[in-house]
């Protein structure tokens, strides 16, 4: 079984797969997407999103990071996955999953599942583009406004040669809310020879069984799950249904997150209010931590409610 952690979009940022990965195990995880449109970006736009590839593309915990792209450039997409290849990423993940309004007005993301010619060509051509020892993957949806697409699209993949699929079990227009469709991967899987990786909904360990079961697949992908409750990839993997990381420990954890490196101190307020937001979903502790918290504007003051919680 692999467990992978989702690339999400302000959320698994570098300093989130730091900290995720210094809790639990994972194969591996996937940056925020790296739009591409009319140029060879930068070497700083790259380390920007990541970081880890100034350490052979692994978090400081040994994870290793893979790339995704985002755009309809085939060319564009092509040179810019060399260009990240020479930059010694692990793999390459192109993505055809995003619903956000922004992103598909521009045809991109989950747009593109109304074209699998188009999906085709950008696989084949970001396959042929780097060498062979480095993975290159894809990730989809459904369907962009309902799944009629969806067997061409993951057929479409697999023919450009994709060395693995992710599928979201939601269309674009399903957007993020439940449920998500896991026993719609099954048929897809029955006629698919690359590995198909589910995603989408898994918040427990037995949504995970659920979704596995359903789904006829036995790797998964962890988002929004793997952040409101940061233990349950290890606890996915020892089927452990009991009580989830203890909250004094968590707070160390955030702490740390504190730590991390953003470009201003106002940006990591931000995120990780946002990340204390979503563990309100798993623990009451965090309820009550972010009465205290929301206000504060100062990032040594929330410091110190941190640790004065601790005691």
């Amino acid at each position: 079984m692999k467990l992978i952690l989702a690339p999400m979009e302000g959320l698994t940022d570098p300093v989130m797969r730091q900290v995720l990965t210094s809790i639990g195990y994972y194969d591996w995880c996937v940056t925020e997407f790296i739009r591409v449109t009319d140029s060879v970006l930068p070497d700083h736009i790259f380390y920007h999103y990541c970081p880890e590839l100034k350490n052979q593309s692994k978090t400081v915990n040994g994870t290793p990071v893979h790339v995704q792209f985002l755009g309809n450039r085939i060319d564009m997409l092509a040179a810019n996955a060399v260009k990240v290849a020479e930059m010694d990423a692990a793999a390459i993940d192109l993505n055809f999953g995003c619903p956000a309004k922004t992103v598909n007005r521009h045809r991109g993301g989950a747009v593109l599942l109304d074209e699998p010619e188009t999906i085709y060509q950008i696989v084949h051509a970001v396959r042929q583009a780097v060498p062979q020892h480095i993975p290159v993957s894809a990730k989809m949806r459904l369907g962009y406004l309902d799944d009629h697409h969806s067997l061409d699209n993951a057929l479409a993949i697999q023919s450009a040669g994709a060395s693995w699929l992710t599928i979201h079990a939601r269309t674009k227009t399903d957007g993020y809310t439940p449920p998500a469709y896991w026993e719609k991967i099954a048929p897809l899987k029955s006629k698919i020879h690359i590995p198909i990786i589910a995603n989408g909904e898994i918040w427990t360990v037995q949504d995970a069984l659920s979704c596995q079961q359903q789904s006829d697949c036995v790797d998964l992908m962890l988002g929004r799950g793997a952040v409101t409750t940061p233990d349950l990839v290890n606890r996915i993997r020892q089927q452990n249904h009991g009580n989830i990381m203890p909250w004094q420990e968590l707070l160390a954890i955030q702490l740390a997150f504190l730590d991390g490196e953003y470009k201003t101190e106002l940006a990591l307020l931000g995120r990780y209010k946002q990340w204390l937001g979503m563990l309100t979903k798993s623990y009451p502790e965090a309820q009550i931590l972010w009465q205290q918290v929301k206000k504060i504007k100062d990032l040594d003051q929330i410091r110190t409610t941190l640790q004065q919680a601790s005691i």
